[in-house]
């Protein structure tokens, strides 16, 4: 992992977001709360997202006031495009294939960098239905990059692939929070 960048290694399963589905009103109220902080500190948003395809996006643009902050977004479904768009190293993910640790560290601040904001958030992991490349459905890598570091979070969902993916989304959102709190503006 990059310098400054730590796995938490705070695996969650499907029952910290809620247990059974994760509803729109929780989505909602996790993008609201880093939005109003990010705007109250200055700062600004970028996202990189795999496996949840736009939904985190979504979720942060649908914010009164998020165009104060949120710089912009990288949908990078093919592995490829990680590579080429959000600045993963390629042999990174030619060894470690693009659901790692390590490969979210780097697309959090491969969008961090491309899109120049303070603070890059990203995506991947396997919503199913089928595991990928040897990964269990629902092992999910969350990451945020800051300008004091970044840090990413296993999770290891259940459910299906709707739940895998909007639980990811509040998952990132709250990871980006907890680095609000603990970071000095």
């Amino acid at each position: 992992m990059g310098a400054g960048v730590s796995a938490d290694g705070g695996g969650v399963g499907g029952a910290a977001v809620g247990g059974a589905e994760v509803d729109g009103a929780e989505v909602g109220s996790a993008a609201a709360g880093v939005v109003h902080r990010l705007a109250e500190r200055h700062q600004t948003l970028a996202t990189v997202e795999s496996l949840t395809g736009g939904s985190l996006a979504a979720s942060i643009v649908n914010i009164a006031g998020v165009s104060g902050i949120y710089r912009g977004g990288l949908v990078v479904y093919a592995t490829e495009l990680k590579a080429t768009l959000a600045g993963v190293p390629a042999d990174l993910l030619s060894e470690r294939g693009p659901v790692d640790p390590e490969v979210a560290a780097a697309l959090a601040e491969g969008g961090r960098q491309r899109c120049g904001a303070d603070w890059g958030l990203a995506t991947t992991g396997v919503a199913g239905p089928e595991p990928q490349d040897g990964k269990p459905v629902g092992l999910v890598y969350v990451a945020v990059a800051g300008p004091n570091g970044g840090a990413v979070r296993q999770l290891d969902l259940g459910g299906g692939r709707d739940h895998v993916r909007a639980a990811a989304v509040v998952e990132a959102l709250r990871l980006l929070a907890e680095r609000l709190v603990d970071a000095t503006p």
